[in-house]
């Protein structure tokens, strides 16, 4: 895929939805940071039924330490592997409390020093609470990389250094929350909405006649 394809792509992201953002429901960074660890392999919609209870109890460092794991897991017990989410959670408050103040660090080594945090978490609160333009690529992002053609790659790293050094400058901070809700929404895993594509002309998936009873026109 070429730059001017890329650009008019964005361009017609943004102007579906000027202010993308995450679906998860959170006031601060360090809400937004425990509704990431527990969304993995979770929809966000069960995180926030979870996390609207929780913050409401305790939405600080102390204040998870103080509830306890057998508190913490009482809340999130609704969520997939709750158990090894709880564990990780206490450890990180103490961490968060220890080394850091209770505050949650703004550089990508100290998020990733935290237990439960890897590559992926620590790109979604730099992007989304501190706003730095960083890619977090989950299975939406991966999926609609490759098969949109925006930035092909066999492994999720070699995706998000792609979109990273392919995506336009402009569209950086925003583009791994158009990613993310085009896969959730239109570009689906099994049966993508091609018909209802805002960026079918653009794009280079070769089987998307296919699901496309009627391609939108441009603009």
């Amino acid at each position: 895929m070429n730059a001017s394809k890329r650009q008019a792509i964005f361009e017609r992201l943004c102007a579906a939805n000027p202010h993308p953002t995450t679906e998860l429901e959170y006031r601060n960074a360090f809400e937004l940071l425990i509704a990431v660890i527990l969304s993995a392999q979770a929809t966000d919609r069960g995180v926030n039924i979870a996390t609207r209870k929780l913050f409401a109890a305790a939405n600080t460092p102390e204040g998870i330490l103080r509830l306890g794991e057998a508190g913490l897991r009482q809340h999130i017990r609704t969520i997939g592997l709750f158990n090894s989410k709880a564990k990780n959670i206490m450890a990180t408050c103490e961490a968060l409390v220890e080394r850091h103040g209770g505050e949650v660090p703004d550089r990508r080594e100290a998020l990733e020093a935290l237990p439960g945090v890897g590559r992926k978490t620590a790109n979604v609160v730099l992007n989304t609470a501190f706003g730095y333009p960083t890619m977090a690529v989950d299975t939406h992002i991966y999926r609609v990389a490759n098969r949109t053609g925006i930035a092909k790659g066999k492994t999720v790293r070699e995706v998000e250094d792609r979109l990273m050094r392919w995506v336009p400058r402009a569209f950086l901070q925003d583009a791994h929350h158009w990613l993310i809700l085009h896969g959730r929404y239109v570009c689906t895993a099994r049966k993508p909405r091609c018909g209802a594509c805002p960026i079918y002309d653009f794009c280079e998936f070769k089987d998307k006649a296919r699901y496309a009873d009627e391609a939108p026109s441009a603009g």
